[in-house]
């Protein structure tokens, strides 16, 4: 049991150097310039070992995305009835502690296929929401609902990180909160029972 832990610790310390190594690369060069022998290099590991756990760096970015997307996820999904500021504080908080990845991620060159996958997630997930709140019978389309909300929260987020985060991911939540509010009375009956980002 002792021993699978150590493997377990080096595993992980070994695909967080890969991470960091792959991230400083793609955040100067384009991921067409960046070579295997780059990432391992940097991570101070052999090529091996990183298609060990990747096939590719193609599949090396897929999967830091997938994870980062799951973990925001995760942070969205919070028992019902806490306010929109309380479910999003933490959000940002992650934002901010991940400040390398979502740079080079929301990076001019590089921000359409993070925000691809990004808005994908979210708009089905809060499509999901409106559909079982408040049925699909509503006066606006709630595809179209959520795909505004999307919009409208990805744009707030990657102003925030390409700024380099100049206030507080608690003022940034009340400031969406704030937002959402003003925007019910445009989209009355919407909004509000869909606060909830991302609850899956």
């Amino acid at each position: 049991m002792v021993d699978k832990v150590k493997v377990d610790r080096r595993v992980i310390k070994t695909k967080k150097a890969i991470h960091q190594a792959f991230l400083t690369l793609f955040y100067t060069k384009n991921i067409e310039s960046i070579t295997i022998n780059d990432i391992a290099d940097l991570a101070n590991v052999n090529r091996g070992t990183v298609y060990l756990h990747y096939s590719d760096k193609y599949d090396l970015l897929d999967h830091l995305i997938a994870e980062h997307i799951q973990n925001m996820i995760g942070f969205c999904n919070p028992d019902s009835g806490a306010r929109m500021r309380d479910e999003l504080t933490p959000l940002f908080e992650y934002l901010k502690a991940n400040i390398a990845f979502f740079t080079a991620m929301f990076a001019t060159h590089k921000a359409a296929v993070f925000r691809k996958h990004l808005t994908k997630v979210i708009s089905v997930n809060m499509k999901n929401k409106l559909d079982r709140n408040l049925g699909t019978k509503t006066e606006i389309s709630n595809e179209l609902s959520a795909q505004f909300m999307t919009s409208a929260f990805i744009g707030m987020i990657e102003w925030w990180v390409e700024q380099g985060m100049p206030h507080s991911s608690e003022f940034m939540a009340i400031q969406l909160e704030k937002l959402f509010e003003k925007n019910e009375k445009i989209l009355p009956g919407v909004l509000g029972p869909a606060r909830k980002l991302y609850n899956s």
